[in-house]
């Protein structure tokens, strides 16, 4: 992500931002269930919240999510949605109940393994129980069907995350904990899964979202797309923006490209994202191998959004994008993407790396080197705002997107690099991405591959610069 500060304060006006109430803590260990078989076994609910300090009731305790199904009908002209979630899971435990994160909407009905589960709402949390309990280990499906007009999320640095409409359309950008705002989601960076998402909108309208386009039909009133990303995501990274958008489809050196632009932005957008090949190839010539099957590009029409999203696959954009932004977001596919965060805190390995390939990308054309970017920023004062916070916990949910996040992660990665040699560094970030595509990371594990890899002791290093908060005594 990267964010507009100046512009945060614009969305807090802006008319839907819902409150959300605190969910009930689990339940205690239920009473001993019949099994089938004769023997009693205990089943209890899976926690209502996935234990992120930052956002403790995002996400969900007792099963993992394999792929989302989801079906969505919306009216622009209304703001009405329409949604039918078939979910496919694995239980952990014994399960007797567990949550979905659902904010807003209407539920109609739930389904587990086919037959009808009761369900509630308390606060963000959809409570299912199955007529059964679900033992550890078994695999299951989840249908929900539901509705409503969509309301986003205000985030606690005060932006709006979620499904955001706009004056023809949406901008559906989920981090951190929007995903909820238009569909039943396990809501943690650590639960990855495949996606089809199948999207139908009036005619003259299209939506687009991550992956493959599948197909694409049309009928005298609607146009509905089927959208696949086969390679696992969090539920943070999914999007279905809907607009009245120029379409660009080709092939960059066998990659699908799919660029959706607002006709209002298209002409500000055109040189930056003829770039993007050339960047894309350059990116995985620094990373390794691109980490997805597709890419692409959204630019909406939506400036009082004030952020770009690194939508998997497909990076999204309130507005046209410049070259270091875009060149930011497809930075993302593999820091923050395909290596996702295991718990928020660790957000710097995310908006440090992509921060610094800016500077790797100036120094590729000869505008300026990383140690010049570097210099630029030390000069700040001690008051700065990019000395406020340790980069590698910056303390609550409220400044995961400030400056020490961005500017001084990326700092961080300049001093590895001149204290291991450009050959030591660009190898640790090559194998960061392959060790960990389609997984996770913390900061323990990459401080931990760094040490090894460079053979050296860069314990005083990481303490000074991730660590500890204040302005460093020597650059």
């Amino acid at each position: 992500m990267r964010k507009l500060r100046d512009r945060l304060i614009l969305v807090v006006a802006f008319a839907g931002a819902a409150t959300l109430a605190a969910p009930a803590a689990a339940g205690a260990l239920q009473p001993a269930v019949h099994h089938p078989g004769g023997a009693s076994v205990h089943a209890t609910p899976g926690a209502a919240g996935a234990g992120d300090p930052y956002f403790p009731l995002s996400g969900n305790g007792g099963f993992d999510i394999s792929h989302y199904g989801l079906d969505i009908a919306y009216v622009p002209a209304t703001g009405k949605l329409t949604g039918h979630a078939v979910i496919s899971a694995t239980a952990t435990q014994n399960l007797s109940r567990f949550d979905l994160d659902l904010s807003g909407l209407t539920v109609t009905s739930v389904a587990v393994q086919g037959e009808r589960a009761k369900f509630t709402r308390t606060g963000q949390e959809l409570v299912i129980t199955p007529s059964d309990y679900l033992p550890r280990g078994h695999r299951f499906t989840v249908d929900v069907r539901y509705s409503g007009v969509p309301r986003y999320v205000q985030d606690p640095d005060g932006s709006a995350d979620g499904w955001i409409r706009t004056d023809n359309g949406a901008f559906v950008a989920s981090e951190p904990q929007g995903a909820m705002t238009w569909f039943p989601a396990n809501s943690q960076p650590i639960d990855k899964s495949s996606f089809d998402v199948t999207i139908a909108v009036p005619k003259g309208y299209q939506a687009v979202g991550n992956g493959q386009l599948i197909s694409q039909r049309s009928t005298a009133s609607t146009t509905t797309t089927h959208w696949q990303q086969r390679q696992p995501m969090a539920a943070y990274l999914a999007t279905a923006s809907i607009g009245k958008f120029q379409i660009s489809s080709y092939r960059a050196d066998g990659m699908p490209v799919y660029v959706a632009v607002d006709p209002r932005e298209a002409k500000a957008s055109a040189p930056v994202l003829a770039k993007l090949p050339e960047i894309l190839a350059w990116e995985e010539k620094v990373f390794g191998r691109y980490p997805f099957s597709s890419t692409g590009a959204i630019v909406m029409h939506a400036p009082f959004v004030g952020y770009a999203l690194e939508t998997q696959s497909r990076p999204l954009f309130d507005r046209a994008p410049d070259e270091s932004t875009l060149v930011h977001e497809l930075a993302h596919q593999w820091f923050g993407d395909s290596v996702s965060v295991t718990r928020w805190k660790d957000i710097w390995l995310n908006e440090g790396f992509a921060t610094y390939t800016e500077w790797l990308w100036a120094e590729h054309n000869g505008t300026q080197t990383a140690q010049q970017s570097f210099d630029q920023l030390y000069a700040s004062p001690g008051s700065s705002d990019l000395w406020s916070r340790p980069v590698a916990d910056p303390g609550s949910g409220e400044f995961i997107f400030s400056t020490p996040s961005y500017s001084r992660g990326a700092m961080v990665l300049q001093k590895l690099r001149t204290a291991v040699g450009d050959r030591t560094f660009f190898r640790i970030l090559k194998t960061w991405a392959s060790e960990h595509r389609n997984g996770h990371g913390t900061t323990a594990q990459f401080t931990g591959l760094a040490t090894e890899m460079s053979h050296q002791n860069l314990t005083a290093l990481f303490h000074t610069w991730l660590y500890t908060a204040g302005k460093p005594a020597h650059a």
